[in-house]
């Protein structure tokens, strides 16, 4: 008896696939012996930056790769918190004085994360702009290279049919 193949595509949750590509990247860099404290001791790291800087990088990874999908990620959103505050519409028997007080201390608590977001994103060095621009020469090089190797090629069979006419007549 056999298993029959499944279609079923699981779910992960948004930015961890971030966090493993990382993992994996720096893995691929390292090159460690032992790779499982290697990941312990790189996702400790990222707690720490994380909880220093606050700014998640699994959250923005989501947010980018959301952005493929419905370019809305990115655009300004009101926090979660305000939106839970504010009752609905239905619901607005509670005096404004409550509903006054309770937002601006959530928005001192939160920092809003698009700030940081582009700040961490901007930063290049001038060491990475140089490498940078010598990639781009190489690749316009090697594109240029081929597009002539193509033209070489097409002017030599330009040539062997005008010789199989000459030959033929």
């Amino acid at each position: 008896m056999s298993i029959p193949f499944s279609n079923t595509h699981y779910r992960i949750p948004q930015g961890f696939g971030n966090l493993l590509e990382g993992l994996t990247r720096e893995i691929l860099r390292e090159q460690p012996n032992n790779i499982p404290s290697f990941a312990a001791a790189y996702f400790e790291n990222l707690l720490e930056k994380r909880e220093k800087t606050n700014f998640d990088p699994a959250e923005w990874g989501a947010k980018v790769d959301d952005l493929f999908y419905n370019k809305h990620a990115f655009k300004e959103q009101e926090p979660p918190e305000k939106e839970k505050s504010q009752p609905p519409e239905k619901e607005k028997t509670q005096p404004p004085e409550k509903e006054k007080s309770q937002p601006p201390e959530k928005e001192k608590s939160q920092p809003p994360v698009t700030e940081e977001a582009p700040v961490t994103v901007m930063e290049v060095s001038e060491e990475d702009k140089e490498r940078e621009e010598i990639a781009a020469v190489k690749i316009q090089a090697v594109f240029r290279g081929h597009l002539a190797r193509e033209e070489v090629k097409k002017m030599k069979d330009g040539d062997v049919q005008e010789e199989k006419k000459q030959e033929d007549n």
